[in-house]
Parts: structure tokens; C-alpha cells; sequence
């Protein structure tokens, strides 16, 4: 089965005599959870959840609230985690658009650096030392407010 582009869906749902029906017929087209997403990244890199915890070096107990659905990421959190998965700049830009937030601006002084830490593909560790260098807040510091 292909999968529908977003103008053949909205094409669709004009048409379609009932929601009920339209959301039954394309179930298939609709994104899963980001905590799913998040899972199905994990097991493309062959990475298990814990993996993951040791290269944020982090709250084990947040992340792992943030791959079981529990809570969901800030925007910072959801970044430190694509560095951890070490993703490229289009696909950190995707994560953060499927988790709702903005995509990394260059004109954005911390957003740069981020930028640069992926384009140089720096762990999390070399990126917070560049940050703290210049004064801006590190990628995977733990505030009471990254989890919504």
C-alpha cells in the first residue's frame, strides 16, 4: 500500500460522508506517537533504551517517562536526544517538527551552535563544552520544565 500525500488526504476527508469513516479508511496514513517514533529511531540504530540513557547521561528515569509516553520532551530534550542518535540536520529538523516544535534557526545563536555540533557530528559532551564556552544554556542540563 503507498502511502497518501497530505493533498490526496485532504482531498479525501472534503469528500468523505462521516469523519468516523475517513479516520477508519486511512488509520494506516496517521503518525504514531512521538514516543513511538522515538522507539522505532532507537531500533533502526539497533540501540536498546538504555544505550540511549548512557550517552545522554542523563535522568534515566526522564528519558525513559519520555520513550514510554509518560512525558513528553522539551524542545532541548528532544535535541539531545537526536544527538544522541546522532541524526543528520534534516532529520533532527523532522524530529523536531513530528514533536511540534520549531526547526533549528541558524539566525538563533544557540540554535547555531547546534547546528554546527551536528553538521561537525559532535557528541553531547563536546557540544555542552562549546556552549559553556560561549555562555549559552548546555543541551541535556536538567530543568524542573523540560518534560510538558
Amino acid at each position: 500500500m503507498h502511502e497518501k500525500d497530505t493533498e490526496e488526504l485532504v482531498e479525501e476527508l472534503k469528500i468523505s460522508p462521516s469523519i468516523k469513516k475517513f479516520i477508519k479508511q486511512n488509520q494506516d496514513e496517521f503518525k504514531v506517537p512521538l514516543y513511538q517514533y522515538l522507539n522505532q529511531l532507537l531500533a533502526e540504530r539497533n540501540l536498546s533504551k538504555s544505550d540511549l540513557v548512557e550517552k545522554i547521561n542523563s535522568d534515566d528515569k526522564h528519558i525513559y517517562h519520555i520513550l514510554s509516553g509518560l512525558r513528553n520532551p522539551s524542545r532541548k530534550k528532544l535535541l539531545t536526544i537526536a544527538r544522541a542518535l546522532e541524526l543528520d540536520l534534516d532529520e533532527t529538523n523532522y524530529l523536531l517538527r513530528y514533536g511540534g516544535f520549531a526547526i533549528l534557526y541558524v539566525r538563533d545563536v544557540w540554535d547555531s551552535i547546534i547546528i554546527r555540533a551536528i553538521e561537525k557530528n559532535l557528541t553531547i559532551m563536546e557540544t555542552n563544552h562549546i556552549l559553556h564556552q560561549l555562555n549559552q544554556p548546555l543541551l541535556n542540563a536538567y530543568h524542573k520544565d523540560d518534560a510538558v
